[in-house]
């Protein structure tokens, strides 16, 4: 009679763990470049009924769980911006930054800037890598960035924006603010094939409103299921110690 109590408890966190990926969705509706989230469930240890249960050959089971699986690789609504540094990635791939500690992020988010020494940066001020520095006296309204990543000013090529991608993008580990970092499971990172940067544009999050509220609905009339056995069995377990007694 505990089984089923552990096996409603573990599935009441697993639908608390698709609420929590959900709720992050929606917060960064509005994030350029932001990714989806992806949540999978497997059921937990199955073991045999045995002999008193009258049923030796049914196999009962503890549970399940649920764990963030990967990002959704659906491409986002294209945003039109007229800002010159905004980009927007068409197809796979990611923009390369380095981080404060001397990291190196991955992100989708194409909302540059020229910070005081002229390196062009995403906007929380982390350069690109390779680095891109703008000569002095150029205004960073009047350049132009070709489909290719070409960086130009007048008639002078500056240097490129690099896409890159890896092998298993899935595995790549989730930093936040639209930031990944590469991992053994994803592999190393090198320059991405298909794809295309578009200025003056921003690509928007691919988070599937009507998707995600269904998937809120059914996860929690799933939770409410769960909780309802845990009373069933405390009901049954008061119901056997009174008759005990």
């Amino acid at each position: 009679m505990l089984q089923g109590l552990y096996a409603a408890a573990s599935g009441m966190e697993a639908q608390q763990n698709q609420f929590n990926a959900i709720a992050n969705d929606m917060a960064n509706i509005d994030t350029p470049g932001y990714q989806a989230t992806e949540v999978g469930f497997q059921d937990l240890l199955y073991s045999s009924a045995g002999s008193a249960s009258g049923s030796p050959d049914i196999a009962t089971g503890a549970g399940s769980q649920s764990a963030i699986v990967g990002r959704s690789f659906a491409q986002g609504a294209i945003q039109n911006t007229g800002r010159s540094l905004d980009v927007a990635i068409q197809g796979p791939g990611y923009l390369q930054v380095r981080r404060d500690d001397g990291t190196i992020g991955l992100t989708r988010n194409g909302t540059l800037q020229v910070n005081a020494q002229g390196e062009i940066t995403n906007q929380d001020g982390n350069p690109l890598v390779p680095p891109l520095k703008l000569p002095k006296g150029t205004d960073a309204d009047n350049i132009k960035i070709e489909t290719n990543g070409q960086v130009i000013s007048g008639s002078r090529t500056i240097g490129k924006l690099a896409l890159v991608n890896v092998p298993a993008p899935n595995q790549l580990q989730p930093d936040g603010d639209s930031m990944f970092s590469v991992t053994a499971g994803s592999g190393a990172t090198r320059p991405a094939t298909g794809s295309s940067i578009q200025q003056g544009a921003l690509e928007g999050s691919n988070v599937d409103v009507a998707q995600d509220m269904t998937t809120m609905i059914n996860a929690q009339r799933s939770y409410q299921m769960a909780s309802q056995a845990i009373q069933y069995q405390d009901q049954m377990l008061q119901i056997a110690d009174q008759i005990k007694k």
